[in-house]
């Protein structure tokens, strides 16, 4: 199997274990762009840190993780980048926050990003996975005044419910109405989002450049710390350290 393109608007590196990324994220995060993270999949062999581990170290330091893409037979890439100011929040990680407060766990800077979500109201509007999302009563109230929007609302299947469920979870209090309104008549006329709801709803996403960046980085580390997730972005990612 061919190894893709790597990308090359961020550095690449690969960390054996959790420690050795939570060391870099301590003297870097407050400098660094971002970078894409290889996970090595899990019948490589390979000595890497967990995609769980990963989302919880970031977190820590106000970070955030984009889309897991297959790079080669043995990694998975994915981009880690400071959180943006109004990105979007996830119920599983306002919940995992609360985990990492309790162990105390949190940096500075994580704790900033979720105070600054507190503050405008995006830990509030923190969206559910699709398990848990339920149709608001607003969105169901709209819903019930028009039977072809309804009927068709009905007809989509889990995947495409949720995909219209998220536009309505995620939107601010001043935009919601409006945002309804407009789905609903979308639905009315048997269309729905174009666009389905991206797999971290996170405004940064894995991006392939044209050339090969040669910054790669590994690291040799012996402490790993017991992850509170489990949450593997696509089959074969690893839920747990190897170690």
């Amino acid at each position: 199997m061919s190894s893709k393109q790597p990308p090359s608007d961020l550095p690449i590196y690969a960390f054996p274990n959790a420690q050795e990324l939570e060391d870099f994220l301590e003297q870097e995060h407050l400098k660094a762009p971002g970078f894409y993270l290889k996970l090595a999949k899990k019948n490589s062999g390979i000595p890497s840190v967990s995609a769980a581990h990963a989302v919880e170290t970031a977190l820590c330091f106000g970070w955030i993780d984009g889309r897991a893409n297959g790079f080669d037979k043995d990694w998975w890439l994915v981009r880690y980048t400071p959180r943006r100011a109004k990105s979007i929040w996830s119920q599983k990680n306002v919940n995992t926050i609360g985990q990492l407060i309790e162990m105390g766990r949190m940096r500075p800077a994580g704790l900033a990003a979720v105070e600054a979500a507190k503050a405008d109201g995006r830990w509030q509007r923190a969206y559910a996975g699709p398990a848990t999302m339920k149709v608001p009563d607003d969105f169901a109230a709209a819903l019930a005044g028009s039977q072809s929007a309804q009927a068709f609302f009905n007809a989509l299947n889990k995947s495409d419910r949720y995909s219209v469920l998220w536009r309505v979870q995620t939107s601010s209090p001043t935009a919601r109405r409006k945002r309804i309104e407009t789905l609903v008549a979308m639905l009315a006329k048997g269309e729905q989002p174009t666009t389905s709801k991206p797999s971290s709803t996170r405004t940064e996403k894995d991006r392939d450049g044209d050339s090969v960046n040669k910054n790669t980085g590994t690291a040799g580390a012996s402490r790993v710390k017991k992850s509170i997730l489990s949450r593997p972005r696509r089959s074969g990612l690893r839920s747990s350290h190897s170690t």
